[in-house]
């Protein structure tokens, strides 16, 4: 209810000031530019009133174009402050970069151009290695540490407890 009477009251003051707008401007043409009775003037007071009028649409134009470089200008350095102050912040806004997942032969391409036809086998280089001679190097670790940890033990209790800590093979 209260967003309503808000919305309400703004749509009032908005059509207040819509005539108050209107208001302004018939009271500036008003002063500004009066009524022309052209009907009671003879040929030369209307080459003398439309020389008036040429020279004062001359001055409206040079002050129209006046406004419009200083507003320019105005925006340019408004837009040169806006990126110091950002330069001083050191945040910059980055754009969203989407992840391209592009092949190894698609760069090469890009890079060489036409000229690059041989696809490459990157998994050819690699080291080939045995399952079998993995496992038994392992293997063979745990035996030499534990025959190590045996050598070691001076104390019989020592190696019961260890003995018994460990899993059976």
């Amino acid at each position: 209810m209260l967003k309503s009477l808000m919305v309400a009251k703004a749509k009032e003051d908005l059509e207040q000031e819509q005539l108050e707008k209107e208001a302004q401007k018939e009271k500036y043409l008003d002063e500004n530019a009066p009524a022309l009775n052209i009907n009671s003037m003879s040929l030369e007071e209307l080459q003398k009133l439309c020389e008036e009028l040429h020279s004062k649409i001359d001055i409206v134009d040079e002050e129209r174009y006046d406004i419009e470089v200083k507003v320019l200008h105005n925006s340019r350095e408004i837009k040169d402050l806006n990126i110091k102050v950002l330069d001083l912040r050191g945040k910059f806004k980055r754009p969203s970069l989407r992840r391209v997942r592009v092949s190894a032969d698609a760069i090469l391409r890009s890079l060489l151009g036409s000229k690059h036809k041989v696809s490459l086998d990157l998994r050819a280089n690699l080291k080939s290695v045995k399952k079998e001679d993995a496992e038994k190097e392992k293997t063979a670790e745990v035996n030499d540490w534990r025959k190590n940890v045996e050598a070691m033990s001076g104390m019989e209790g020592r190696k019961k407890m260890f003995d018994a800590g460990a899993p059976a093979q």
